[in-house]
């Protein structure tokens, strides 16, 4: 019965999507493609974007609807790494910071940017009801472009953040240095065979979502849902419904911050400047394809719209590239043709139609 009651929630679309992910795998295994190769990268990528597509569940709950503002929390995230990278600097030869330490002390300093900015970001959203989903993605566009101009002018004195000639950061920023580079990953980390299972960054992920279910069954997560599904009854209740959509808000921004923090550490660099502008896009994507609607969600739309975009993503590149091998560049840019087409149906998607 459960099994016919998921398949009854999926629509044709969705299935469709799925049994593209099932041919692209058989394909990979006909052109004798590097299997266990692309199991790892499959399940690297899915715990690197694991919490940035989780952040989209508490802004569709609280009833804001997909957060394409979350390049908030991005930028709240990187500055909370800089800071920390900066700080390790500082304190260099006084105290020293062990790699695990520093990963917990970047997060540290990216919630005090996430809670403020979440909070401003949720008050303008309440302003703009009805709107949020364009306002929102301006906004995200907004604040990568006005960062571009702060990163030139924030005063980093650490050489492996700075430019060495004028001021302000670089584009990338290497994380081995330090030792945060896949810090996670490597955590328990396991071999099956020659897939290599990345086991402290999935438990990182399984960690937020297990917490992000907790709270979603407290009471103040149970009035967010109530404020965000059924507006007029949860006022009827006394539930002040601005201030539970400020609250979902400030939880996507915040976990915006740590997802990139996650994602980083994975990707070994910090990037700055343009890379955080399409980010959301997936995120969103992601949770759209996993069968989530503007106004309703769960955790197990996250897990499988990760796995489904994701693996999709991992999968399609070396299979493309197998079919146009005489072309070179074809390779990409059927990459790009999958990616976007994938994105784009997801946005079709938005209203649960």
């Amino acid at each position: 019965m459960r099994v016919k009651s998921a398949f009854k929630d999926m629509d044709i679309a969705r299935l469709i999507i799925a049994a593209f992910f099932v041919f692209l795998c058989i394909a990979a295994v006909a052109l004798r493609l590097n299997i266990s190769e692309l199991i790892s990268s499959s399940l690297t990528q899915m715990g690197m974007w694991g919490v940035l597509v989780l952040a989209m569940l508490p802004a569709i709950v609280s009833g804001t609807g997909p957060n394409f503002g979350v390049s908030l929390g991005i930028v709240c995230g990187l500055l909370g790494g800089l800071t920390a990278l900066e700080l390790a600097y500082r304190m260099e030869g006084v105290v020293a910071f062990p790699p695990g330490a520093l990963f917990l002390v970047a997060i540290l300093f990216s919630l005090p940017f996430a809670l403020l900015v979440g909070i401003g970001y949720g008050w303008l959203l309440n302003r703009v009801k009805g709107s949020e989903m364009m306002i929102a993605t301006y906004v995200g566009f907004s604040i990568v472009s006005i960062m571009k101009l702060a990163w030139v002018f924030l005063p980093f004195k650490n050489p492996e953040m700075a430019w060495p000639i004028g001021r302000g950061v670089r584009v990338q920023i290497a994380l081995a240095n330090r030792g945060l580079a896949q810090i996670l990953n490597n955590f328990l980390a396991f071999r099956i065979g020659d897939v290599v299972v990345p086991t402290g960054l999935l438990l990182a992920v399984a960690l937020a979502a297990f917490l992000m279910w907790l709270f979603l069954r407290s009471q103040t997560g149970m009035a967010m849902a109530t404020a965000g599904s059924n507006p007029r009854f949860a006022e009827a209740s006394g539930i002040v419904v601005d201030h539970q959509r400020i609250i979902g808000t400030v939880l996507s921004t915040v976990l915006g911050a740590v997802g990139i923090l996650v994602y980083s550490q994975s990707y070994g660099f910090l990037q700055l400047y343009e890379a955080p502008m399409f980010m959301p896009f997936v995120a969103v994507a992601a949770i759209l394809i996993g069968g989530a609607s503007v106004k309703k969600a769960t955790i197990t739309h996250v897990i499988i719209g990760t796995v489904l975009f994701l693996g999709i993503q991992v999968v399609a590149v070396p299979v493309a590239n197998a079919f146009t091998a005489d072309w070179s560049s074809m390779g990409e840019i059927s990459r790009k043709i999958i990616q976007n087409g994938v994105i784009l149906y997801a946005l079709t998607q938005a209203g649960g139609e």
